[in-house]
C-alpha cells in the first residue's frame, strides 16, 4: 500500500495489510507510475471512501466496480465525480430514481462527498485504475483489502443498509460472510443503474427511501440525500 489507512480502519484492515498480496499491490501500483503510467485517482485522493466515512459512522454501503478512469473524474468515492466534470451517465439515472423517489431535483455536479460524510460509504471494489484502460486493476489486490471493509461494517453491532446495484455489487457481496444472514442489516439489490440496465428493475427500485425508513426504524438519523 502507498497510503496511510485512516484511523477509524486500521484495526479492521490491518490483517489484510499485512499479507503479502498487499504488499505486492503497492509494489506493482509504484512500478507503475515509475514507468509512466496515469493511474487514478491521483495519490492522496485513493482511500477517500474510508478517510471521509470513518467506520463507526457507516449508515449505508453503496458498492461500486472500479473508479472512473477519464482524466479529472475520479476522487476515490464509487460513482461520484470531482466539480466540474460532466456528471456520468450511471449517476444521472441515479439522480432521476433519487427524484422518483424522494423528490429530490436532479443536481448540477456528481460530487457525492456530502453523501460520504453523511456515513454513506461509497466503495469500489478496485480503488484504482490505469487512465483509459477500465477494470486494468482488477484482480491485482485490492479486492481482499475492500473485501475487509465491508466485513468490517457487517460485524459491527450497529445497523446498516447495503444498497447493491449490479451483478459485480452482488457478488463482491456474496463474498462477505455472514451479510446475507445478519438480521440486523437490510440489503437492497437491483440491477446497475448504467444506461444498459436502468430500465431493467433499477428505476423504481426507491433504495434511498427504504434505507432511511430502516434507519429510522432503528433509531438511526436518516440520510439526506439532497446533499
Amino acid at each position: 500500500m502507498t497510503e496511510a489507512i485512516p484511523p477509524s480502519w486500521q484495526a479492521a484492515l490491518e490483517p489484510v495489510l499485512q499479507s503479502a498480496e498487499s504488499r505486492k499491490l503497492g509494489g506493482w501500483l509504484r512500478a507503475e507510475e515509475d514507468a509512466g503510467k496515469t493511474v487514478y485517482p491521483p495519490r492522496g485522493q485513493r482511500l477517500n471512501a474510508l478517510a471521509l466515512t470513518p467506520l463507526d459512522e457507516v449508515r449505508v454501503v453503496i458498492l461500486g466496480q472500479d473508479p472512473y478512469h477519464g482524466p479529472g473524474q475520479a476522487h476515490g468515492l464509487a460513482f461520484s465525480v470531482q466539480d466540474g466534470v460532466k456528471v456520468p451517465p450511471s449517476l444521472v439515472n441515479i439522480y432521476k430514481e433519487l427524484e422518483s423517489d424522494l423528490g429530490i431535483p436532479r443536481r448540477d455536479h456528481g460530487n457525492l462527498s456530502g453523501w460520504a460524510r453523511q456515513g454513506v460509504l461509497l466503495l469500489n471494489n478496485t480503488l484504482t485504475v490505469e487512465a483509459g484502460q477500465a477494470g486494468s486493476h482488477a484482480g491485482r489486490g485490492w479486492d481482499a483489502i475492500t473485501d475487509a471493509a465491508v466485513a468490517a461494517v457487517v460485524e459491527r453491532g450497529d445497523p446498516a443498509v447495503f444498497i447493491l446495484w449490479g451483478s459485480h455489487a452482488k457478488k463482491k457481496a456474496g463474498r462477505v460472510k455472514g451479510l446475507g444472514t445478519a438480521d440486523r442489516h437490510l440489503v437492497l439489490t437491483s440491477p446497475h443503474p448504467s444506461p444498459l440496465s436502468a430500465h431493467s428493475g433499477f428505476f423504481g427500485s426507491k433504495p434511498f427511501s427504504q434505507a432511511n425508513a430502516f434507519l429510522e426504524r432503528h433509531g438511526i438519523a436518516p440520510i439526506d440525500w439532497s446533499q
